[in-house]
Formats: C-alpha cells, structure tokens, sequence
C-alpha cells in the first residue's frame, strides 16, 4: 500500500482556478495551474503560497485559461520547474498566455486593477522555453532519476486536451482534465480506456454534474439542425447572427460547422466572420490536423473575414448593413470583448439574432442577456452606458465539449478505482456526483487548501 496527498489549490468546489498538488513521499507534482475567469489580480490565482517546496514538475492537461494560466506565476515562484504538455497545448499555450497578458494590461488600465498584469510577455517566454510538448500515450519520466511515471490520454475536449496518468510507487493516479465523450465536429471523443492500467485514485472533473439532461438530451445533429434554422430565420429577414464564442474549441468547432452547412445548402451563402484570437487558435488546428477526427474537414481560414476593430463603432455599424454570421469571443459575452461590443448594435434591432452555443456562467453578461425581458438595459461596455434590449431573439444551443454527468458515473465505473475525488465543478454539480455515482470506492470533494490522504 502506498499513500498520497492531495491539496486542491484553487477556490473550493468551482469550475476556476484548476490547480491540484500531488504529494508522494518527498515528491510533489503539480496538475494544471489556472486562473479563475470570474475573478481578477490575485484574487484569480490558486493558493501557490501553499506549495512549501519546488514541485518535481507541473503537468498542463490543456490551453484553457482557468487550467494554464497560473503557469507563468508558479515557474517564476519555482524557477527550477519543468512543464509539461501536449505539443498542441503547448502551442495553443503559446498564444492563450501571449494574450492574457495583453488583456490584463488593458484590464489595469480600464479598471485601474493594480494587481494586473500578473505575468509579463518575457515570463510567458520563459513557460514556452521550459516547457516539453509530447505525444499522446507517450510514457515519460519526470526527472532522469526519478520513479515516477506519467503520460498524457487523449480526452477529446479541445485540440490537444489530454487525462493525465501518474505512476508511482506503489499509486497510480489519473486525472481527467476535462473531457468529452462523444465525437465533435473536429474532435474525437475521449480515447477508449482499453489497455490502461489499474487506478488507484480518480481525479475526475464535474463540470455538468447538476444538469439534468435524462429525457431530453438532443444529438450533435439534431442541436445542429436547430441551429441552422435558428440562423437561417434570421438571414433571410436581412439579419446578423451573433454567435459569442469561446476562443479555443467552440470558435473552430462552430466555425466548420456553419461551413459545413453552408456547403449543404442548409443555410444561406453569406459572409461568416471570425474574431482575432479565435483566428490564431484555428491556425494551430491546422497546424495539427493529425490530432481531428479523420473524417472531419477543416475549412481553410481564408474562407471566414477577419470582423476588425469593433472598438470603433463605426466598425460595428458597418457588419450591421447586410446579412452575415459573426462568430466572436468571449463566449459568455463580458464586458468589452468582440461578442459584448458587437452586441452593442445587435440588441437594438429586431431583425438580428445572438445564439450562445455554450455554458453561460449566471454572473455574466451573457447569461443576463439571454433571461432579460425586451425593453430591459443591460451594460456591455465597462466605460459605456447601458444599452436598451429591443432584440427578442436570444437563444441558447448545447454544443458542450463537456461529457454529461451520466457519462461520467459510467466512466468512474469503467476505471474502477480505489479513490475518485470529484472537482472542476460548482458545489451542486460536484454533490450530484459525489451522491450519484454508485460505484464501491472512497468519494471526496476536496475542501479548499486542506489536504486528503489517499491510499491505494
């Protein structure tokens, strides 16, 4: 029997701030490293404070923000550690950070954070640089004298997302990341678990574990087609779409299958619009066509416009003038992003249309979009002024790249583990799986900073 410990860095039960350490005997590993998108400046960032000495090494299971990018804090803290990833989440890590770092800049100026930026172009050089891009279900050791062993499991979650599987003495541990379960437009389900190893603990994420989709769950094509009507009715009444967007996996997913539709003649040929860090992602997608599903076709980039600056109103009033779909980030609309500037000028005029594709966190202005009433204000612009809602269509579609939590118990079921501690989700979710998952194993729900001992 061997024992582990594992400290929750980030905020409790929550979907932020993704940081886990792992501790065995004198070793410690960290998994992911992330910040929380509600929150700002330090408030953001997991608990390093609580890493006593430099981890062996700190694994990125993917590029999303609230998983990478506490990275650059954590190496500067620990100049001695080493990353790793996938060689397309590096890449993808690459650009996220880059941009981060532009945003909290922006951020510091607007909103007077001095907190921000947290880390400096330089210190996300320096993550690039010390950081090993591997392949898929590559066995690695993470020091040349030590025993450990990890590798990275392909999830299907966005390009490049991976489970990551830690062999120790004596204590195997994997850890989802996040995962989907079900073939995407581009992306491949989570790869068959055939061959694994035995697991001792589960590190599993929760993501969708209060929502309740018996009875009433849609097929990829079906919500597809929903979609498309939804997007037709609104072109041939001379109208925008505006579909906000995550930048890393919606945006290239919804983007291919507008063109898909497009070239089925299941909506009209108009022009499609895609905003700037969503174009730098899809050039890495291309770049890695090897890691989407073999009969996936990925668009050339060409094929969708460039939106320009949509600080300029002018710029925004000009995609108002003829039919087009705008596909821009961020994908729950906040405050001065492409999808929140543009919606500026779509909630005004009742011939448009916004289509959220994704999850809308109930804080954001997304999500108080689509629940306002006609006639309501809402303020999309942090030093503009609210703008009244004259848009009655608001819809939102399920193209989550998250498995449900039904898909998930089963998963929990087929890995058979010892331990399975339940994250990545808000307090309901993360209880509706701790309650509802049947198997017979040790359940925790990790407190904030306090520490587990697991046995294997």
């Amino acid at each position: 029997m061997s024992t582990i410990t594992f400290t929750s860095l980030g905020q409790g039960p929550d979907i932020g701030s993704n940081c886990y350490l792992i501790t065995h005997g004198a070793t410690s590993i960290v998994l992911d490293c992330g910040l929380h998108p509600k929150k700002e400046g330090l408030e953001s960032m997991p608990n390093l404070d609580a890493i006593e000495e430099p981890p062996l090494a700190v694994l990125v299971s993917h590029a999303h923000i609230d998983h990478c990018g506490a990275v650059p804090r954590l190496m500067k803290r620990f100049p001695s550690v080493q990353a790793y990833a996938t060689q397309p989440t590096l890449s993808i890590m690459d650009r996220m950070l880059h941009n981060s770092v532009s945003v909290m800049g922006t951020l510091s100026m607007e909103r007077g954070i001095r907190d921000y930026p947290l880390y400096s172009h330089n210190d996300v050089e320096m993550v690039v640089r010390r950081t090993y891009g591997l392949d898929f279900e590559h066995e690695f050791a993470l020091d040349w004298n030590s025993p450990i062993r990890a590798r990275f499991h392909p999830s299907g979650h966005v390009l490049g997302s991976a489970g990551i599987l830690l062999q120790m003495p004596g204590h195997t541990l994997y850890y989802s990341g996040d995962l989907c379960m079900n073939d995407q437009e581009l992306m491949p389900a989570m790869a068959a678990w055939n061959g694994m190893p035995p697991v001792d603990t589960l590190v599993i994420e929760s993501t969708r574990g209060a929502q309740d989709d018996d009875g009433q769950k849609q097929t990829f094509e079906g919500e597809i087609e929903r979609f498309a009507s939804a997007v037709e009715e609104v072109l041939v009444r001379e109208g925008v779409a505006l579909v906000p967007s995550f930048a890393l996996g919606r945006s290239q997913e919804i983007l291919n299958i507008i063109a898909r539709l497009m070239g089925e003649g299941r909506l009209p040929e108009v022009p499609v619009y895609a905003s700037g860090l969503g174009r730098a992602v899809y050039e890495i997608y291309n770049k890695y066509t090897e890691y989407l599903r073999p009969e996936s076709n990925l668009r050339p980039l060409s094929e969708f416009r460039r939106i320009g600056d949509v600080w300029e109103r002018s710029v925004r009033r000009e995609l108002m003038k003829s039919p087009c779909i705008v596909v821009a980030t961020s994908g729950m609309m906040v405050e001065n992003t492409p999808s929140a500037m543009i919606a500026q000028e779509v909630v005004q005029d009742p011939r448009h249309g916004i289509f959220f594709i994704g999850y809308l966190d109930p804080d954001t202005p997304g999500y108080k979009l689509l629940h306002a009433n006609v006639g309501d204000e809402i303020l999309l612009e942090v030093s503009g002024h609210p703008v009244e809602i004259l848009l009655e269509n608001r819809r939102q579609f399920s193209f989550s790249a998250h498995a449900s939590r039904e898909e998930l118990c089963r998963l929990v079921d087929r890995i058979a583990p010892k331990n399975v501690v339940f994250v990545h989700g808000d307090p309901e979710a993360v209880a509706w799986m701790n309650a509802n998952c049947s198997g017979d194993y040790n359940r925790y729900i990790p407190p904030e900073a306090d520490s587990i001992e697991l046995d294997s």
